[in-house]
């Protein structure tokens, strides 16, 4: 055999695995984009798809798009603290990413880099309403059990007063 003949041959041999491995990373890319992992939703935003329930919480969930302990983690906020906290929280991240009143001057020959963001500004905000919206509905719901609670144990005293203050009946 010639050597020319040879290196052809060997040149043909390489590119047929060449080929061969190109189609089976293709093949394995087209299965890895169809794959989607159990609780990665593609749309899911903050857990919103999981909030399925009728519960207080997973309504306010759909509603504000954002769970509570998201809107915990953007403010700095702990669980407990008190809306006071919360408040000054929000105020400071606010005006952190606000617009300044004055734009500073770029630097002769380069691009003025912002230094302020709207849409950390509109994260902070809508992570006040969740929490806002937590707190008045857990207040609503205290004022609710505390309410129905109420009104049983003052039909039981108003019947008792009213059976004390009326007079026996005459025969």
């Amino acid at each position: 055999m010639s050597s020319p003949k040879v290196i052809v041959q060997i040149a043909i041999a390489g590119a047929r695995i060449l080929g061969k491995a190109f189609v089976a990373a293709g093949r394995q890319a087209i299965q890895n984009a169809k794959y989607r992992p159990p609780g990665a939703g593609g749309t899911d935003i903050a857990g919103v798809g999981n909030a399925t329930s009728a519960s207080l919480t997973d309504r306010l969930t759909r509603e504000h798009k954002m769970t509570a302990d998201e809107a915990r983690l953007i403010l700095n906020v702990k669980k407990d603290d008190p809306i006071e906290r919360i408040v000054q929280n929000y105020e400071h991240l606010f005006k952190a990413n606000s617009p300044p009143e004055k734009p500073p001057k770029p630097a002769p020959g380069k691009a003025a880099i912002p230094t302020h963001s709207h849409y950390l500004q509109s994260k902070v905000v809508r992570a006040k309403e969740r929490l806002e919206a937590e707190l008045k509905a857990g207040l609503e719901g205290e004022n609710a059990a505390s309410s129905a609670e109420a009104p049983s144990s003052s039909t039981t005293s108003s019947s008792s007063s009213s059976s004390s203050t009326t007079p026996p009946p005459s025969s």
